[in-house]
């Protein structure tokens, strides 16, 4: 990926490799020891199964390695709560 591939990559889509969208790409966080890209940061986008997996918080940062591809979208491997903290968030809306 070059210098111009990066400016290009803000406001792009993602979606994770099961379909599901996630936001926009924000910001782009880069090691500048080594040239690499090191995370993007999405916008998480209002009524996605994304926002509700992180809560009310405005973003989430994607480690690079974490990037299946990246062409018209961003498409990233499929993030899930663990089963424990899934549990735990059922409960506390059932008490609610």
């Amino acid at each position: 990926m070059n210098i111009m591939d990066l400016r290009k990559l803000r406001g792009k889509d993602v979606f994770t490799e099961r379909g599901m969208y996630c936001g926009k790409v924000e910001d782009i966080e880069i090691d500048l020891t080594r040239f690499r890209v090191r995370a993007i940061v999405i916008a998480v986008a209002r009524g996605t199964y994304l926002e509700e997996m992180i809560g009310m918080k405005r973003g989430i940062i994607v480690p690079y390695s974490l990037i299946k591809a990246i062409g018209d979208v961003v498409i990233i491997r499929h993030i899930s709560v663990p089963k424990g903290e899934e549990e735990a968030k059922e409960m506390a809306a059932k008490e609610m």
